[in-house]
């Protein structure tokens, strides 16, 4: 077999890989020419390999450090990599993006560039970027509509009202087309968050709940609310690396915010699939774990990168009216 240089890595599509990590506790570092973390059992340590060609992002989170060959490595294959508090969540430092979590983007200089040349002609004025907010939206709520009614949620006592989740979508594609500026859109996103939060916790019977980010306290639904959101941040930050756009080009959440474009694209999956996962592990009991588990099989069931990559490259197409 020839053997696999690490420029090769790459060629796996961010789109088709299939992991995310979170550690904790542990060293990262290249052993044996593999990216390894070790555990410390007693008098031994324990090494387990990371298939970096296979991974789009790792979160690092308490107790954990990374060598610089390992990021070195990282980088090669186009990792991204994130520190975090315990848990995933409260993610606590601002670098690339502006969601207290420090992204280390992977270095290259052959990011592809149309992407970001269609992106930057409309970007500049104030009517094409709220249309291009408005596709945004309507292609959140498409996620929505569909992400909801599939078999695996009903499996697991998530069986949704359709006809009160189909009124709430078609009032909400209303409020979108008609909005004149991203003050309403983003009043509307609120508006509708809300109503989605209600009905999930009817269709739970979860009982009281009010949404508080950031320390939510004792409260299961809000505790994985926190930390599913900074998985879909993670592939946010991938899916704009992979194009080639920088975070500051947002075009829901402000003009000043540097990790805005992050927050656009990760809204297009959190309602859809972090929401109902975050409720029904908080029914379930489950551990911080069992919640990750869930909602990286549920990213990973919907090609939620996948539709992030492509939502970004037709809103480019679309807003520009050039062929890419």
């Amino acid at each position: 077999m020839d053997d696999l240089h690490p420029s090769d890595l790459k060629a796996v599509l961010h789109s088709k890989r299939a992991n995310i990590y979170y550690l904790e506790h542990c060293r990262v570092l290249v052993n044996g020419g593999r990216v390894e973390y070790v555990t410390d059992e007693g008098r031994r340590s324990a090494y387990w390999n990371i298939p970096i060609a296979n991974t789009t992002t790792i979160l690092l989170g308490t107790g954990t450090s990374v060598t610089q060959a390992a990021m070195r490595e990282l980088a090669k294959a186009g990792v991204l990599v994130g520190f975090c508090g315990g848990g995933g969540t409260p993610l606590f430092s601002a670098n690339e993006v502006d969601v207290e979590v420090a992204w280390l983007s992977p270095q290259s200089e052959y990011r592809p560039t149309q992407y970001l040349q269609a992106w930057v002609r409309f970007w500049f004025n104030d009517d094409l970027r709220l249309a291009a907010a408005k596709a945004f939206q309507q292609a959140r709520l498409g996620r929505i509509s569909q992400q909801w009614k599939i078999p695996a949620l009903r499996d697991n006592g998530f069986a949704i009202d359709t006809t009160r989740l189909d009124e709430l979508m078609q009032r909400s594609c209303r409020q979108v087309d008609l909005a004149q500026d991203n003050t309403t859109l983003l009043t509307e996103e609120a508006r509708l968050t809300k109503a989605l939060f209600k009905l999930a916790v009817d269709t739970v019977g979860y009982g009281d709940f009010t949404r508080a980010k950031r320390g939510s306290g004792s409260d299961p639904a809000n505790r994985f609310l926190d930390h599913g959101n900074y998985l879909a941040y993670g592939l946010g930050a991938t899916a704009t690396w992979v194009l080639g756009l920088p975070h500051g080009l947002a075009v829901l959440h402000g003009k000043t915010r540097r990790g805005g474009l992050v927050f656009d694209v990760a809204d297009l999956v959190k309602d859809a699939s972090i929401l109902p996962q975050a409720f029904i592990s908080a029914m379930r009991g489950d551990d911080e774990q069992g919640f990750r588990r869930g909602c990286i099989e549920a990213l990973t069931r919907s090609e939620s990168l996948d539709f992030m990559i492509e939502t970004l490259k037709a809103v480019a197409v679309e807003v520009t009216g050039e062929v890419l």
